[in-house]
C-alpha cells in the first residue's frame, strides 16, 4: 500500500476536481481516513433538486470525480485498490460513499493526459472534410457510445433538443434553480468557483444580460408572445455537430460506475480531437429519450444516460476550469 501524504493528496484532488458535474455544482469532497484509505465524501447540501430530483446525476457526478482521482493516481504510477462502496454518514453535512486504498505499479492510462484539456464546447462546430475517421475511432474505443452522423437526422435531433429543453425551462422552479447556478456577471462572488459562468456558457456580456431577463422576469410575457423558445434555441449549434452521440450503460448499474464511464467517454472524445457538449434534456425527457432509443436501436438492457453533440470547435480551445479551492474539497 502506498502512503498518501497531505501534499500528495492536495495534488491529486487538484486534478480530480477537473471532472464534470451536473451544473458544475461539485458535490464531491475527499477525506483521508485514519487507516490510510481515502474516502469519497458526498457534500449532502450541494444539490440541484429540480433538475435532478432523484439525485442520480449527483451520483454520476461523484463517479466522474472518482474516475478523476483514478486518473490523477495513474499519472503518478498509482492505482485504486480494495474499494468498498458502503455509504456511511459522517455528519449532517457529509456522507462517505466509498473508500479505497492505493497501490503502486500500474500501466499508463492513455486518457490521463487529456484531463486538463477537456472542456465543454458550447459554440457552433466547424465543418470538416474528414468527418468519418474520428467517429470510427470513437466507436471502436467505446462500446457504450452510439454515433449518429446522418445530417438530416442530426437536424431532427437539434429540433428535439430545443423542444426537450424548453419543456423543462417552462417550469418556474426549473428556471429559478438554473438561474441560481448561473453566474452571468464576473462580479458574482462564485464566478470563478462553481456553477455555470458566462465564460463556460460561451456568452458575451450582452448575451448574458439577455439570458438573465429571458429566463427571469420576462420569460412569461415572452412565452405568451411565442418568442421565448426562439430566444433560447440552441438548434443551430446542435445542427452544426459532426455527430450526436448516445451514451448508454446497463440498466441497474451503480451510478458511481456510470459516472466513471461517462467521464472516460468524454475524455475519449477529446482524444479523437473533437469537442463535446452534453444535451442532458434529451435523455431526461421521456418522449425524446424513447425516440432516441428507437433511433439508436438501444436494447431494453441498456439505459440512455446522456447525449452529446460533438464536432470540431470553430476556434482553438482555451480550456479553463472554474472549480472550488482544493482546501474546501478536503474535509
Amino acid at each position: 500500500m502506498s502512503e498518501l501524504t497531505p501534499d500528495l493528496l492536495r495534488e491529486l484532488v487538484a486534478e480530480a476536481r477537473l471532472a464534470p458535474s451536473v451544473h458544475n455544482i461539485q458535490p464531491t469532497r475527499w477525506r483521508l481516513l485514519g487507516d490510510g484509505r481515502l474516502a469519497l465524501v458526498d457534500a449532502t447540501w450541494v444539490r440541484a433538486p429540480v433538475a435532478d430530483p432523484a439525485g442520480h446525476d449527483v451520483l454520476v457526478s461523484h463517479g466522474a470525480a472518482l474516475e478523476g482521482m483514478s486518473l490523477a493516481l495513474n499519472r503518478r504510477g498509482l492505482a485504486i485498490t480494495a474499494m468498498t462502496t458502503i455509504e456511511q454518514p459522517l455528519s449532517p453535512q457529509f456522507a462517505a460513499l466509498c473508500s479505497f486504498a492505493v497501490r503502486q505499479g500500474v500501466l499508463p492510462d492513455p486518457l490521463a493526459g487529456h484531463v486538463a484539456h477537456r472542456m465543454t464546447w458550447r459554440g457552433k462546430f466547424a465543418p470538416s472534410p474528414d468527418q468519418a475517421a474520428p467517429l470510427v475511432q470513437l466507436a471502436v474505443a467505446r462500446d457504450d457510445l452510439i454515433c449518429i452522423g446522418d445530417r438530416r437526422t442530426i437536424a431532427d435531433i437539434a429540433g428535439w433538443a430545443d423542444q426537450a429543453e424548453f419543456s423543462f425551462v417552462r417550469g418556474d422552479d426549473y428556471r429559478a434553480e438554473l438561474l441560481e447556478w448561473m453566474r452571468l456577471s464576473p462580479s458574482h462572488p462564485h464566478y470563478l468557483l462553481d456553477g455555470l459562468n458566462r465564460d463556460a456558457l460561451a456568452m458575451n456580456a450582452v448575451e448574458a444580460t439577455a439570458a438573465r431577463y429571458v429566463l427571469g422576469g420576462l420569460f412569461k410575457p415572452l412565452d405568451r408572445l411565442g418568442l421565448a423558445a426562439s430566444l433560447l434555441s440552441d438548434s443551430a449549434k446542435t445542427a452544426s455537430a459532426a455527430a450526436i452521440v448516445l451514451f448508454c450503460r446497463p440498466v441497474g448499474e451503480d451510478p458511481l460506475t456510470t459516472g466513471r464511464h461517462f467521464y472516460r467517454s468524454w475524455l475519449e472524445v477529446d482524444r479523437t480531437g473533437l469537442a463535446a457538449c452534453p444535451i442532458s434534456a434529451l435523455a431526461d425527457h421521456p418522449d425524446f429519450n424513447d425516440r432516441l432509443r428507437k433511433l439508436g436501436k438501444i436494447g431494453t438492457d441498456l439505459r440512455l444516460v446522456n447525449v452529446f453533440r460533438i464536432g470540431w470547435p470553430s476556434k482553438p480551445l482555451k480550456p479553463r476550469h472554474f472549480r472550488l479551492p482544493v482546501d474546501r474539497l478536503i474535509v
